[in-house]
C-alpha cells in the first residue's frame, strides 16, 4: 500500500498540522506552498498551470494505491465592505480559494492510476455558509468550493469521494489578520473569541478534519464541519 497525500498551504497553521499528522500515519505527503515543498504561488494562475503542466504532480501521484488531496491553502482577501475593496487582493483570494482547488482536484483525478481511490477535502469555512459583512469576497469563495464539492459528488465518479469541511475557528495567522482588520464589522467578536480561549489549535482542528477524511462514510455528507 502506497498512500500519497497532497496538502496545499502546508508550511504553517492548519496545513502544517495536517501534513505532520498524515506523515506520522504513514502517508507520503507532497506539500504545495509559496515557501516550501513544491514552490507554487497559488494566487498566480499562470504559475499554477505551468507547474501542473511540468509533471511534478503527476510524477508524485504515480504508483499511489490511495490518494488524498487537501485543498487547505486560503486567503482572507479584502476584509472591507463592498466599495472599499482592493482589486488585487480580491483577485488573489479568488485564485487561492477557488481556482487552485478546482484545478488541483481535476489534475489529481485525471492523473490517478486506473482504479486508484481518491479522497478530496476542500477546507471550507462557516463564512461560506452564512454572510458576514466585510467578508463578501471570502464568503463567496468558500461558498464556491462548497458547491464545487457538491457538484463533483453528484457526478458520482468511480472511486472519487469529496467533501468540503469547515475546520472551526482555528488560531492561525489568518485569525491574527482578522483581529487587526479595522474595516471588518465583526472584528470585536473574533477578538473576544481569542480572549476567551475559544479558538481551536491547528493540531486539534487537523485531528478532527482527518477523522472525517479517513472515516468509512467520508463523502456521504458533502458539507461537513468539525
Amino acid at each position: 500500500m502506497t498512500k500519497k497525500a497532497i496538502v496545499t498551504g502546508h508550511s504553517r497553521g492548519l496545513g502544517a498540522a495536517l501534513t505532520s499528522q498524515l506523515a506520522a500515519a504513514g502517508w507520503e505527503v507532497l506539500g504545495v506552498s509559496r515557501s516550501a515543498g513544491a514552490h507554487v504561488d497559488l494566487s498566480d494562475t499562470a504559475a499554477l498551470t505551468a507547474w501542473l503542466d511540468g509533471g511534478e504532480l503527476a510524477s508524485f501521484i504515480d504508483g499511489a494505491t490511495e490518494l488524498l488531496l487537501i485543498n487547505n491553502a486560503g486567503m482572507l482577501g479584502p476584509a472591507d465592505l463592498a466599495g472599499h475593496q482592493d482589486p488585487a487582493s480580491a483577485i488573489a483570494a479568488v485564485n487561492v480559494n477557488v481556482t487552485a482547488p478546482i484545478l488541483l482536484t481535476d489534475a489529481v483525478i485525471r492523473h490517478r492510476g486506473q482504479g486508484v481511490p481518491v479522497r478530496v477535502v476542500h477546507i471550507s469555512s462557516g463564512a461560506g455558509r452564512r454572510p458576514l459583512a466585510g467578508w463578501s469576497v471570502y464568503c463567496a469563495t468558500k461558498a464556491a468550493v462548497d458547491l464545487h464539492a457538491t457538484t463533483v459528488a453528484a457526478e458520482k465518479l468511480d472511486g472519487v469521494r469529496i467533501a468540503a469541511i469547515a475546520p472551526g475557528v482555528v488560531d492561525t495567522d489568518m485569525q491574527g489578520l482578522i483581529r487587526s482588520s479595522d474595516g471588518f464589522p465583526a472584528r470585536d467578536d473574533f477578538v473576544a473569541m481569542k480572549e476567551r480561549g475559544d479558538l481551536l489549535t491547528p493540531e486539534e482542528s487537523a485531528r478532527r478534519v482527518l477523522a472525517i477524511a479517513n472515516g468509512p462514510d467520508f463523502g456521504e455528507k458533502v458539507l461537513e464541519r468539525v
